[in-house]
C-alpha cells in the first residue's frame, strides 16, 4: 500500500545543494533575473502576503530570491536553508535589509520560541518525509491568524515527482480554518516558459 509520504517523494533524487548553489539562479524562477519573471513573482507574493509589514519565515529559502522580494515589500524576513552555500548567497542578496538567513533544517527551523505571520515554502514539502508531521510543526510556528503559503507541484510526465494539490489540501484540512488553491501552471511569466505539468500555490489560514 502506498502512503502519503511515498506518493509525494515518488521520483525524488538526492541533490547536492551546496554544489548546485553556484548555478541555481540560472533557472528563471530561481534567480528571478529576468525582469518579467521577477515582476510576476513579486505580484503573486503581494497577494499572498499580508498588506501590512509582517514577520515572514522563508523555509528552504535557497539563494533568497523570494526572501528578497518579501523584504522589498516591507516584510521582516527570516530565511532558513540547510545548505551553507545557499545561505551565503542568500545573505549576500539580503545584505543591509531587515532580514536574517539561518543555516538549518526546514523541518525543524532554528527559530526558538519566535512566531511568525507567514510561513513561506516553495518546492520543498514534496521532498520531505512525514509531510503531515512537518505541516503541523509549521502551523505551530504561526501566530493566531497566520498563514502558510506553499508553492508546490507535480513535475514531469514519464517519472513525475511532487505532491498533487488535492493531496496537500487534504493534509491541511484539519490544520487550517481556510485553505485555498491558486493554479500557477498557466502563468508563463512565472516560469519564463510554457509549462504543462501541475504547479500551484496553497494558502492556508490557521
Amino acid at each position: 500500500m502506498t502512503n502519503d509520504s511515498d506518493r509525494m517523494v515518488a521520483g525524488r533524487t538526492e541533490v547536492d545543494w551546496d554544489a548546485a548553489a553556484a548555478d541555481f539562479d540560472d533557472e528563471p524562477d530561481h534567480g528571478l533575473r529576468d525582469p518579467g519573471v521577477r515582476a510576476a513573482w513579486a505580484a503573486r507574493l503581494r497577494t499572498w502576503l499580508p498588506g501590512r509589514p509582517a514577520d515572514v519565515l522563508d523555509l528552504g529559502c535557497g539563494t533568497g530570491s523570494l526572501s528578497l522580494l518579501a523584504s522589498e515589500q516591507g516584510h521582516r524576513v527570516t530565511g532558513v536553508d540547510r545548505s551553507p552555500a545557499m545561505v551565503d548567497r542568500a545573505r549576500a542578496k539580503l545584505a543591509g535589509r531587515d532580514a536574517v538567513v539561518l543555516p538549518g533544517d526546514a523541518e525543524a527551523p532554528p527559530v526558538g520560541e519566535q512566531r511568525f505571520d507567514v510561513v513561506l515554502v516553495r518546492h520543498l514539502l514534496w521532498a520531505l518525509p512525514g509531510p503531515a508531521r512537518v505541516l503541523r510543526h509549521w502551523r505551530d510556528l504561526l501566530r493566531p491568524g497566520g498563514r502558510l503559503v506553499l508553492v508546490e507541484g507535480v513535475w514531469g510526465t514519464l517519472d513525475p515527482a511532487g505532491i498533487p494539490a488535492d493531496l496537500l489540501t487534504g493534509l491541511l484540512a484539519p490544520l487550517a480554518r481556510q485553505v485555498r488553491v491558486e493554479p500557477l501552471s498557466g502563468d508563463e511569466a512565472l516560469w519564463g516558459k510554457t509549462v504543462h505539468d501541475e504547479r500551484y500555490a496553497v494558502l492556508a489560514v490557521v
